[in-house]
């Protein structure tokens, strides 16, 4: 399939925050094997394939990146900072998943490791991921009221 534009198109990204279900919540995140943000924290995620929806990208990457395999998850929201990517225009929609427990995970693909971390002692998060995580919560708190 041929696209042509007049207008430049950014590139379109999903994350998958999955965050547990316990009186103590923990969230699951990558160490970025890759730049930009090379060894630091991010939420599973990355570039949508033109023959996909962005639900599907975060399902696939969150898979590719941790071996966990989740159907069930919410749209959170679309960030869509100028400088959010320092490689470049990019939109990104998040997506969450709620599991009871934290399930075993392994950093895979571009992923070098993956970890549950408690959400009050979060590392320092790449990208704008900071500002998506507490979007994150508010929809995490909504839900399990």
């Amino acid at each position: 399939m041929a696209y042509t534009y007049k207008y430049p198109r950014p590139a379109v990204t999903a994350d998958c925050i999955v965050i547990t279900r316990e009186s103590e919540p923990k969230v699951l995140l990558i160490r970025r094997g890759r730049e930009p943000f090379k060894g630091g924290w991010a939420f599973p995620g990355g570039f949508m394939n033109m023959d996909e929806t962005t639900e599907q990208c975060a399902i696939r990457e969150l898979k590719e990146e941790t071996g966990l395999q989740i159907s069930n998850i919410q749209q959170i929201g679309a960030y869509s900072k100028v400088d959010r990517d320092p490689r470049g225009r990019t939109v990104t929609v998040a997506y969450l998943a709620i599991v009871d427990e934290p399930i075993a995970v392994t950093g895979q693909d571009d992923a070098a490791k993956a970890e549950w971390w408690t959400i009050s002692d979060l590392p320092h998060l790449a990208f704008d991921h900071y500002d998506i995580i507490q979007d994150a919560i508010r929809t995490y708190k909504e839900i399990v009221k």
